[in-house]
């Protein structure tokens, strides 16, 4: 398992990616399609999108603070986390973005923090995306 990437919600996308493409050099490259129509960007490193930022007005989530949204962890095995969470029965969401053949899982911490799995593998073509 490693670190994916951090999400950050903020109220300020265009100066929050001015800071992390000055700072830390990072580029603005593409976002799936299926996630577009949440205002942001991804940011990228080292040819990977490391830092997400999306906005915090609309959708509920109208807050003045940035905050991290949720973080996200690369994993192997989508098919077997995913009963591993069946068993345990923890409650997740999934999302499939076929364009860049990626599955994800969202689940929660005792806490309450948005955690990502991310897995690298092909969508079935039956998914629906969720």
């Amino acid at each position: 398992m490693q670190l994916d990437h951090v999400t950050i919600r903020t109220g300020d996308i265009a100066a929050t990616r001015t800071f992390f493409e000055t700072v830390f050099d990072l580029t603005v490259g593409e976002r799936p399609a299926a996630i577009r129509r949440i205002p942001g960007c991804w940011l990228y490193g080292e040819g990977k999108p490391i830092v997400h930022i999306i906005g915090s007005h609309g959708s509920g989530f109208d807050v003045a603070a940035e905050a991290i949204d949720h973080i996200g962890f690369r994993l192997e095995g989508y098919a077997t986390f995913r009963a591993k969470l069946d068993r345990l029965a923890i409650p997740y969401s999934t999302m499939d973005l076929a364009d860049i053949g990626e599955r994800r899982l969202f689940l929660r911490a005792p806490g309450g923090a948005l955690l990502e799995a991310v897995f690298s593998e092909p969508v079935p073509s039956h998914s629906s995306g969720a």
